[in-house]
């Protein structure tokens, strides 16, 4: 998930520090292209942890069948664990921000 985010914030990309436009237009690249806006991020993000959750439902499924090892049902249930907190992480941080710009003064 993350993988994602982060090509298209331009973050990630080695690059010297003096007169490169590289990242820049990257970054405009990545905004101008349809379906590359915040709520479409947040929507595959939200996709992203749902499909996550349910991988692991039908891992530890196959682990109670005797289907799956018990390493196979820890690593994917830590990772579905590890992609919710992201996504509760984020979206207090929208509800955060939100209640911030409807304190502001117009």
């Amino acid at each position: 998930m993350i993988d994602q985010i982060l090509p298209a914030l331009g973050i990630g990309q080695s690059s010297p520090v003096q007169g490169d436009t590289t990242m820049r237009s990257a970054s405009a690249a990545a905004v101008s292209e349809p379906g590359t806006d915040f709520s479409s991020m947040l929507a595959r993000m939200a996709g992203d942890t749902v499909d996550s959750l349910k991988q692991a439902e039908a891992v530890s499924v196959a682990g109670i069948k005797d289907k799956a090892t018990v390493q196979q049902v820890v690593e994917t249930l830590m990772a579905a664990e590890q992609q919710l907190q992201t996504a509760i992480a984020v979206r207090d941080k929208v509800v955060s921000a939100y209640m911030e710009v409807s304190r502001m003064a117009i």
